[in-house]
């Protein structure tokens, strides 16, 4: 097994630029290409690095034992003093079986390497090494696997070979120009190059490069990307209907008209003073092109998109899977190889103090976790997580807590300038600081979810990966949507004082803000320039370090072999993070789509440069992944079925309890005297007597407007001061929110009705894919048909033979040579 190979430190298999990518060939057929054997013949498959070993006089130790070599310095000078008569002294005890200890891990080590590779050669495999390269300390293990090799793995992994191709040639020269060009450099050239973003891809290579895995990760990349096609034009012509109807909405004609002279409350306490409604004017202005009729609709629209998102991906994977020759296919549950296990119970054992697990780890080499030896790790990584999202809310209150004092010393602030546009500046600032924090709390999420999932010591790789992907996905949707999540939901409601309140418009505006700059930035930076930059930085990082100049780095580079090349690539660290990154984008795309329908749009554009970034990435910047198979995405599905659902639940609290749907069509239907919009702004504001501000909240200056405010207004649904119930909740609130739960129970489950029924409608397996599968199946219960058929014809050509008519025999009893 691979995992025994306890020296190894990369794996490497052959890069673009080496390995060819016609179908296999025998050994004796055709060319040699690529690196090959120091013979010349032998292809090069796979390249494993270790570190080469020192003799133990030039070896360095850790840290941990620096005062050891100190103690023995002293020692040795002490013995010099005292002369050469004077019989030197023991040596310590401990020190002396710390010395045991290493050598004989170092021993344990290269017994195993040994090992390892006695284990390759039993299979088959050819190896050899390099250890006299141009790179210090590295030593490389050629492996070449000969075509009988070959041959025996394809019969046990069950290979099929193609027998026929049926190509439509009509079809094929009408898509011509969508598709690249058969190349030999086609990955790089055709896949790997933003000039060709409108062409498919070339799903087929990728899987024969890569492996059925990566190869469908880009195809569900590329089935995403096809879909927000007509999810970001419905987007845009959503936005584009706001932005033609922004002139005739009613509430948005009056909050702007000057002849309403209406004067509002201060939206907090002191800093803030008494505003003119008409101020808000812009901001009511850009509030409909998010807030109008047609959101509803593209909620519905977005609801069951993604259900058919989901059902046109089951069915493009299980074409994938027929073609690919995975339907049979079953993964098996690869448990870790016994040196990782080995690091992962030493780390754990060291965090936990569990000296007697060390004596059993390096004594009896067999460890059995039970369940209550991963309790702790199950309870620290439990407690963890809680005290993280809790630290996630914790910001998000700080946030909030920027926002009440920036406003206040902009409220207070001599400068005319800084008192101008109070709103956009606090709303603008605030949103790109959470968008810092987002990205900088993601990259310490994802670190700590690693940490948590090795502490509890998974038995199996697939196992490691879906608690990993929990944990991640976990923190990181905590941390990107907290604060989406309080200004849809708690934001002016967490109270019922005057304390930080949304202006007149609501405080959909300002989710619309926070998710355009949120998406943008997280797109733009952490998912884009991340990937680009960080790469690039730490080449210049390593020429900087370097002795040699340019021009030698080069003639140095152009010395180097194939895999020597390749050492230097960026290790492959999974699919995993790609796929977290659309996931988050999925949730943006899908969650608060009503209050932002150009989500679609910016994913749509994204996806384009993310696809050949990725492809980029692949193909030349990491080591090459070892190809692995796969027949679905796995946790990655079930996370996004899942998010499409609660989609349609957070969808329907957005339109009713956010956006002003609901109490436009309330009073519409109920308190218009006219059946029209006319007097809905003013139905909206509640009276307020300022003699009632509570101590040490009134404003520090009264006379901002220019005249002493009795009454003031703010946007609620209360009882007038001069009533016999001041301030309580009016009947038009209670009546407003019952129709707001019904439409959140009439939206939800009509939606989700109608989702089913897509998911009913549209069957999982294409229809041509199943009548080949059903063909196949006739075609093999005929054939081992004829097969038993000819069995009983011979069986009975035996027993109907004559037992007068002995078989003949030979003449000679002698046994033949054949």
């Amino acid at each position: 097994m691979i995992c025994q190979y306890v020296s190894i430190k990369t794996i490497i298999p052959l890069s673009l630029s080496s390995q060819p990518l016609n179908s296999l060939k025998s050994d004796e057929a055709g060319p040699k290409q690529g690196p090959t054997f120091q013979d010349g013949q032998r292809r090069v498959d796979y390249v494993l690095t270790y570190h080469i070993q020192k003799p133990q006089s030039f070896r360095r130790k850790t840290s941990h034992f620096g005062d050891y070599r100190i103690l023995r310095s002293l020692r040795r000078s002490l013995s010099m003093m005292r002369g050469r008569d004077t019989p030197p002294p023991k040596e310590d005890p401990e020190v002396a079986a710390h010395k045991h200890r290493l050598d004989y891990h170092e021993d344990d080590k290269r017994f195993r390497q040994t090992e390892f590779e006695d284990n390759l050669r039993e299979m088959g495999l050819e190896l050899e090494k390099d250890e006299g390269n141009k790179i210090p300390g590295i030593g490389f293990l050629k492996i070449h696997a000969p075509w009988n090799v070959l041959c025996r793995e394809a019969e046990f992994m069950k290979l099929k070979m193609p027998t026929k191709k049926r190509i439509n040639l009509f079809i094929r020269k009408a898509t011509m120009l969508f598709y690249p060009l058969l190349s030999c450099q086609i990955l790089y050239d055709e896949w790997a190059s933003y000039s060709v973003f409108y062409k498919y891809q070339p799903i087929g290579l990728i899987r024969k490069y890569f492996g059925e895995k990566i190869g469908l990760y880009f195809a569900w990349l590329g089935v995403y990307t096809q879909m927000l096609i007509p999810a970001a034009i419905v987007g845009a012509i959503v936005f584009l209907y706001g932005c033609a109807t922004v002139d005739n909405d009613i509430p948005s004609m009056e909050i702007c008209d000057p002849r309403n002279n209406i004067t509002m409350c201060p939206l907090c306490d002191r800093a803030c003073s008494y505003w003119k409604l008409k101020t808000a004017c812009g901001t009511a202005r850009a509030s409909h092109l998010f807030d109008n009729p047609a959101t509803v609709f593209f909620s519905i629209f977005m609801a069951l998109w993604a259900a058919m998102f989901m059902e046109h991906w089951k069915r493009r994977q299980m074409r994938l899977n027929y073609i690919w020759d995975l339907t049979g296919f079953e993964e098996e549950e690869v448990s870790l190889c016994p040196y990782t296990t080995a690091c992962l119970l030493l780390y754990v054992c060291s965090y936990f103090s569990l000296d007697y697990v060390l004596i059993t780890l390096f004594q009896e080499k067999k460890v059995k976790l039970t369940c209550t030896d991963r309790a702790p790790a199950y309870m620290t990584g439990l407690f963890t997580m809680l005290i993280m999202v809790g630290v996630t809310f914790a910001v998000v209150f700080g946030v909030i807590l920027y926002r009440i004092s920036i406003k206040a010393a902009l409220h207070m602030s001599s400068n005319p300038t800084a008192r101008t546009n109070i709103r956009a500046t606090v709303k603008g600032t605030a949103a790109v600081i959470n968008l810092v924090i987002i990205i900088i709390m993601d990259e310490v999420y994802g670190a700590l979810a690693r940490w948590l999932t090795l502490l509890e010591v998974p038995k199996t790789d697939k196992s490691f990966e879906e608690r990993l992907i929990i944990k991640t996905f976990v923190l990181k949707f905590a941390n990107a949507f907290s604060p989406i999540v309080y200004l849809a939901f708690f934001r002016g409601r967490l109270n019922s004082l005057l304390l930080y309140l949304c202006a007149h418009a609501g405080c959909l505006m300002e989710l619309c803000i926070q998710l355009c700059i949120t998406m943008l930035g997280k797109q733009l930076i952490q998912n884009n320039l991340f990937e680009i930059g960080i790469p690039k930085i730490k080449k210049l990082i390593r020429r900087r370090k370097s002795d040699m100049d340019s021009q030698q780095q080069e003639d140095y580079n152009m010395t180097l072999q194939r895999h020597e090349k390749d050492h230097f690539l960026g290790p492959f660290v999974g699919l995993s993070p790609e796929y977290m990154e659309m996931i988050i984008q999925f949730g943006m795309v899908t969650l608060f789509v009503a209050s932002f329908p150009l989500a679609p749009l910016f994913a749509l554009l994204n996806n384009i440069i993310e696809i050949r970034l990725d492809a980029k990435k692949f193909v030349t910047e990491v080591r090459r992944p070892i190809a692995a198979r796969a027949k679905d995405i796995g946790i990655w599905y079930n996370l996004l079925r899942g998010l499409s659902k609660v989609a349609v639940i957070v969808n329907a609290f957005v339109i009713s309890f956010t956006s002003d749907f609901i109490p436009r069509l309330v009073y519409q239907y109920m308190y218009s005297p006219d059946g029209s919009m006319h007097g809905f702004v003013n139905h909206t504001l509640s009276y307020f007597n300022v003699s009632d501000f509570q101590p040490g909240t009134a404003p520090l200056q009264p006379m901002h407007l220019g005249y002493e405010v009795q009454i003031c207004r703010y946007k609620d649904y209360r009882e007038t001061p001069w009533s016999n119930t001041p301030y309580d909740l009016s009947k038009e609130f209670w009546a407003i929110l019952a129709c707001r739960l019904a439409f959140v129970v009439v939206f939800q489950n009509v939606v989700m009705l109608m989702s089913d029924f897509v998911d009913w409608l549209i069957p999982d397996i294409p229809k041509d894919i199943s009548l080949q599968i059903h063909k196949e199946k006739i075609l093999m219960v005929e054939l081992f048909m004829k097969e038993e058929e000819g069995k009983k014809l011979l069986r009975d050509s035996h027993a109907n033979q004559s037992p007068l008519q002995p078989r003949s025999r030979p003449a000679s009893h002698t046994p033949s040579n054949c």
